[in-house]
């Protein structure tokens, strides 16, 4: 067990007895926690600081590199040129620091990113001992976990505790400028049903194994390539799209998973990644035990990272798949495709060589003429008021949405977006009744792709 402390002390006087604050000594009203980091987003969580969260975080977490990396992560932020943060961390790294961490409830609210095969279940204990939670995605990586979810937000309910996942991409400025046009019938018409076949939704994102954060190279936990802990690409990253798929196209609906969804064909497949690769971005020497039922001639690691879903929502045929790859190409990155299909115009995100691999955003209408120019430059007004700067462009098929850089935040501020909402969320009891529903559509439509696609033939 160590405790490890960094940077400033200091105290906020806020202090709101809705959170769990039940002394008077002056402090802030949120005081963190965080359980077993063993993914990057844990840490970036706490890339800014917040005016009502404590400086003081405690860590609980089994020693190793996991909890190492998270907290390097963090010194890195407390000690960086630009607006460094002062977080102090106090660790524990005893072999019971699960019970621990519910035992003495340092905080009131616990951040939970890591090791997805534990997750659920520290979802829901967490729940039981009194903290709010704000867990990264995949809160469920197969069918008994939702249904252990489905219980934990049950209880989140009946101790009026707040249960929220982070959903980074509703703040990237093409997709919230796609939801935007999207309720403009007079330029996008509206939604198309489509086919399983021609779905009216697709949503793709690609990634790669290999990448910087926050400047650096990651390193990956080796568990990060086991399926059995990490969870497959069809329930990890399809997690962001399946949530935009019902954030865009039917906003502040509350919807029915066991009515409004019916999840047609699922596939997955594997990202082939030899032992060299595997060593450049775990640091170790040699595949971990557990990962050789993945392996082929006990030197190529088949991880199962990509999958696809075609489902039907509220009689809209939508289509996601995650895509993963060992590394990008020279000055590429993480990609993302979107397409929403209207009766006037499409709606379409690109992020290929074409875009020199930045997002874009292009309005695609079927009738493309004057009179449309005009209703499109029209509509666009008082997106422009919110959002000085964008303009329109002509492009091959229609036109493209021009975004200046200054709405570009990048993927890792997003984070303390997040964050944010749910701090407000906390603090004001305002979460939309819509949030919680649709979030176990959303762990329902996943969940259930796996199930599907691990009963296919193909699998």
């Amino acid at each position: 067990m160590k405790t490890i402390r960094l940077a400033l002390p200091f105290i906020f006087l806020t202090t709101l007895s809705c959170l769990g604050q039940t002394t008077n000594k002056p402090s802030a009203a949120v005081r963190l926690v965080t359980l077993d980091p063993g993914h990057f987003h844990a840490a970036l969580v706490q890339k800014s600081m917040y005016p009502t969260v404590d400086p003081t975080v405690h860590v609980y977490a089994a020693a190793g590199p996991d909890v190492q990396l998270h907290l390097d992560r963090i010194t890195a932020y407390n000690t960086r040129a630009d607006n460094p943060t002062h977080w102090q961390e106090q660790v524990y790294t005893g072999p019971d620091f699960f019970q621990k961490m519910l035992a003495e409830k340092a905080g009131n609210v616990v951040v939970i990113a890591g090791n997805n095969q534990k997750k659920t279940e520290y979802i829901a204990e967490s729940l039981k001992a009194g903290f709010n939670v704000l867990a990264d995605k995949p809160m469920a990586i197969n069918s008994q976990e939702f249904r252990t979810l489905e219980s934990a937000f049950a209880t989140a309910r009946q101790r009026n505790l707040l249960l929220y996942d982070i959903m980074t991409e509703r703040f990237e400025i093409t997709t919230v400028l796609q939801k935007a046009l999207s309720q403009l019938p007079q330029v996008f018409g509206t939604l198309e049903k489509g086919t399983p076949d021609n779905p009216a939704v697709v949503k793709e994102s690609v990634h790669y194994f290999y990448k910087y954060v926050s400047g650096n190279v990651l390193t990956r936990p080796p568990w990060f390539m086991d399926v059995r802990q990490e969870g497959e690409g069809i329930v990890d990253v399809t997690t962001h799209l399946v949530d935009l798929v019902q954030w865009e196209c039917f906003p502040e609906k509350a919807l029915d998973y066991k009515k409004d969804i019916q999840v047609l064909s699922a596939k997955r497949w594997p990202t082939d990644m030899s032992l060299s690769q595997f060593k450049t971005i775990t640091q170790l020497p040699a595949f971990p035990a557990y990962l050789k039922p993945d392996l082929a001639n006990d030197s190529l690691l088949k991880v199962y990272s990509n999958g696809s879903i075609v489902y039907r929502l509220l009689g809209v045929h939508a289509k996601v798949s995650a895509i993963w790859a060992y590394k990008a190409p020279e000055g590429a990155g993480d990609t993302h495709y979107s397409m929403l299909r209207g009766t006037k115009a499409n709606l379409v995100v690109r992020q290929g060589a074409a875009q020199h691999y930045q997002t874009a955003l292009y309005v695609e209408p079927r009738t493309n003429n004057a009179a449309y120019e005009k209703t499109l430059r029209d509509a666009l007004q008082p997106i422009q008021v919110k959002y000085p700067g964008v303009a329109l462009k002509k492009s091959d098929k229609g036109w493209e949405v021009l975004i200046p850089d200054s709405y570009r935040e990048g993927h890792e501020s997003h984070f303390a977006r997040v964050t944010q909402q749910f701090l407000e969320y906390l603090q004001q009891r305002n979460m939309p009744q819509w949030e919680v529903p649709n979030m176990l559509a959303k762990y329902y439509t996943t969940t259930k792709g796996l199930e599907m696609a691990l009963q296919s033939p193909n699998k």
